[in-house]
């Protein structure tokens, strides 16, 4: 049960990492373990020196191998600076090994040059300096052919080096792939976000000039009537007044939601968003009323601005149903207080008092979820 919400927490990019480096850590003791237990089953049931001696090898080659895995998987894709403490413990090793397997019996000989071989190519076949590849490769082809005494086994040692070396590389360019594309989702998620205040901008820039220059024009207007004594003076300034309370209600609408909204249009643009980001969606928002539907599609806008600001969703639904709109995602963020204080649905829950809306936020199990009660403001005093 542990281990199960251990895994349900991590994010995609994490899942793909833990499945990737687990898989070259269980194949690589996999394969040095078999070659150990071809040359023990060769050597017979009576030797049993050469079955510890050459157990003993085996677990210093794959433990030095092991952390030179472990310090390629974190520089990668970097080439360097190479991880020399680890490496050079490798190399020794390596060197102090494929001589002994000299001394054993030949037919004990090519178990013991995969232990080393394959300690060399899948312990530094993740290190992407050419000399490093190049170095282990051939240091493979000459151990194999050593102890192997031929040609033959030499080619072989090389082609399992490079399977090996290959395996390891490509396993770990897949996995640089989808983290850069998480990068790349994150990224793209942000530029949403910054697009929609670009917009609200634009748009406080477009009404608030406006009128801001039509009110300096008025009141220059009427400074001048004022100094001639015109009469008109006074309706010039009751013009002013006007423009600034005009100026004032579109400020209100602003701050509402920007602009007069769609539900349709948010409900599809909601989808196409979070979709860009990775994110499946459903959504269920036909039985809205049409007089709900501005203040249901700023719920949608604030709900997905905040899956895409505040969580590691992977699915959202959107539903209304009973005068209750549900918007729900996968992506509890537990450094977060619940509820709905210091983010933007505070802001929209006072707005939406005055229509006998209640907006809640909170977690629920796994899940975060934004609700609004559609309650009529009569039904909620006591009779």
């Amino acid at each position: 049960m542990r281990i199960r919400g251990w895994w349900s927490r991590r994010t995609q990019v994490e899942r793909v990492r833990v499945y990737t480096l687990g898989s070259l850590y269980w194949l690589y003791w996999f394969l040095l373990l078999l070659a150990w237990f071809s040359l023990v089953t060769s050597a017979g049931s009576t030797a049993t020196a050469p079955a510890v001696l050459s157990g003993l090898a085996t677990l210093a080659l794959g433990g030095a191998g092991t952390l030179v895995l472990r310090d390629a998987a974190r520089l990668h894709p970097r080439s360097a600076p190479l991880p020399w403490p680890s490496l050079s413990v490798l190399l020794v090793l390596s060197a102090v090994t494929a001589p002994l397997a000299l001394l054993l019996e030949e037919d004990q000989r090519y178990g013991g040059a995969l232990v080393v071989v394959g300690a060399l190519a899948w312990g530094a076949g993740g290190l992407l300096d050419t000399r490093v590849r190049n170095g282990v490769l051939l240091a493979c082809t000459a151990v194999a052919g050593l102890v192997g005494g031929s040609i033959g086994f030499a080619a072989y040692g090389l082609g399992v080096s490079v399977f090996l070396v290959f395996t390891v590389q490509s396993s770990l360019w897949l996995l640089g792939v989808v983290t850069s594309l998480e990068h790349a989702r994150d990224s793209e998620a942000a530029l949403a976000v910054a697009q929609e205040r670009l917009r609200f901008s634009q748009d406080v820039h477009d009404v608030m000039g406006r009128r801001l220059s039509t009110i300096a024009v008025q009141a220059e207007l009427a400074a001048a009537l004022a100094a001639r004594g015109d009469a008109r003076a006074t309706d010039q300034v009751l013009e002013i007044r006007s423009t600034a309370h005009e100026a004032l209600r579109e400020a209100r609408a602003l701050a509402r939601g920007y602009r007069p909204l769609d539900l349709a249009a948010e409900v599809e643009g909601a989808v196409s968003l979070l979709g860009s980001a990775g994110i499946t969606t459903r959504a269920d928002v036909s039985g809205v009323p049409a007089e709900r539907h501005e203040p249901v599609a700023r719920v949608i806008r604030e709900a997905v601005t905040n899956v895409l600001r505040h969580s590691r969703a992977t699915h959202v639904e959107m539903t209304y149903a009973d005068d209750r709109l549900s918007v729900t995602n996968d992506g509890v963020d537990t450094g977060r207080p619940s509820g709905t204080d210091g983010s933007g649905l505070t802001t929209l829950a006072a707005q939406l008092g005055g229509l006998g809306a209640r907006v809640a936020a909170g977690a629920r199990g796994d899940r975060f979820v934004v609700s609004v009660d559609f309650v009529p403001v009569a039904s909620e005093v006591p009779s």
